[in-house]
């Protein structure tokens, strides 16, 4: 079952930064295996200006990106999600809506770079560490077989994936 596609939701409070960028990577780096979204239990209703910079510095798409609430995937006519992942510790503290198909979640939580204050440079840099972060996340779970890991085996893959390099919280997992 190889030729299945995947649909992965990242969550932040205000899908403005992390998550936006989260899902530009997946959906270039895991094109063809998965569908990539993104949301908050909060949106901040805009993209972060830099968080589109960073995509266009690193060579990704920029356009087409809003800021969205976590509700709309929670609807009956939303796309099924098989994984959801938390990327700040706000969002993963949060109670979540009940997903349709139980998707597996974990927290690959990271410190927010729309919160660094300071110079321009400053928060292209913080910018540029987190989609650094997430970049490597993405590519660990790209790399994962899927289809040949059970369910425990997949769930402890996802949290490793969680702890590596720029954790904010290593142990916690989204509900």
């Amino acid at each position: 079952m190889t030729d299945r596609i995947y649909n992965v939701l990242f969550l932040c409070t205000g899908n403005s930064a992390r998550s936006i960028m989260a899902e530009a990577l997946l959906r270039e780096r895991g094109a063809g295996r998965f569908h990539a979204y993104s949301a908050g239990s909060h949106p901040k209703g805009e993209v972060n200006p830099y968080a589109l910079e960073t995509l266009e510095t690193m060579g990704l798409p920029s356009e087409g990106y809003h800021s969205k609430s976590w509700d709309e995937f929670a609807r009956p006519d939303a796309p099924r999600m098989d994984f959801v992942f938390t990327v700040c510790d706000s969002a993963a503290g949060e109670a979540c809506p009940a997903w349709p198909g139980q998707p597996m979640t974990a927290h690959w939580g990271i410190e927010d770079p729309a919160a660094v204050e300071g110079s321009d440079i400053e928060k292209q840099r913080a910018f540029a560490t987190a989609f650094r972060y997430l970049r490597n996340r993405v590519d660990q779970f790209c790399a994962i077989p899927l289809h040949r890991l059970d369910k425990l085996a997949l769930s402890q893959r996802l949290r490793e994936i969680g702890e590596m390099e720029g954790a904010t919280s290593p142990n916690a997992v989204a509900e």
